[in-house]
């Protein structure tokens, strides 16, 4: 597949996959779904791919879905693929494939990560932020409860009393704050964001075993809760 809403950059076995459409802040849009599923099917697919960092192009990491088809964004019955029974939101099918991905997955926020934006970073393993980064889940002020099996995700990551905190309240929060809450790993200044994420990767890439990794990843996500976040949707 040939992208338009992503870069793929695989170095020293570490593959960078930066969302690519800086002009509008990164948003997610059907192409973009289907591309980052695409390339993560080819990371899996690579022995060459030890370790996987996700970040933005530009000012932001993702500005959350594309709105420019209007009030029909979040309508399913006038989604093209709704009689493929593939009618899962778009963000879910994602996350889910993050989910079951193989390879340790870094996110590394280098700016605004809001709705779907943030909801991706749920199944990624590790997040590093941005003094610039900036996170909100902010369904409860587009009058949507939150997508992507984020409510299988979050209260995982940092607990039900925080989880239920930034759902209800949509407001968007700082990185000082993910870090607080248990949310991001470190802040690092801008410019040394993507080095702090490669070293990381590097860590994970080089002198493991990469079955013993994979496997790792799989167990620890899993025996986080006896359910699947397929079957809590």
């Amino acid at each position: 597949m040939d992208y338009s809403t992503i870069l793929y950059n695989l170095e020293d076995k570490v593959l960078t996959i930066t969302l690519n459409r800086p002009e509008i802040l990164n948003a997610f849009n059907r192409d973009m779904q289907a591309e980052l599923i695409d390339a993560l099917d080819q990371a899996d697919a690579d022995d060459n791919v030890r370790a996987i960092i996700v970040t933005g192009a530009g000012r932001g990491f993702c500005a959350g879905a594309d709105l420019s088809e209007g009030g029909e964004t979040f309508n399913a019955d006038a989604r093209e693929d709704r009689e493929s029974g593939l009618h899962r939101d778009g963000g879910g099918r994602l996350t889910l494939r993050i989910f079951e991905c193989k390879k340790p997955i870094i996110a590394a926020i280098n700016g605004a990560a809001v709705g779907i934006g943030a909801t991706m970073l749920l199944p990624m393993d590790i997040r590093l932020c941005s003094t610039k980064g900036k996170i909100g889940f902010v369904f409860s002020r587009r009058g949507i409860v939150p997508e992507a099996c984020s409510s299988w995700f979050l209260p995982r990551i940092v607990g039900i009393q925080t989880a239920l905190e930034w759902a209800f309240s949509g407001r968007v929060f700082n990185a000082d704050e993910a870090y607080s809450r248990g949310f991001a790993r470190s802040i690092h200044k801008a410019n040394d964001l993507l080095p702090a994420a490669r070293d990381l990767a590097h860590e994970f890439a080089e002198s493991t075993s990469q079955v013993s990794v994979a496997l790792i990843r799989q167990m620890l996500w899993k025996m986080l809760g006896a359910d699947h976040p397929m079957e809590a949707h």
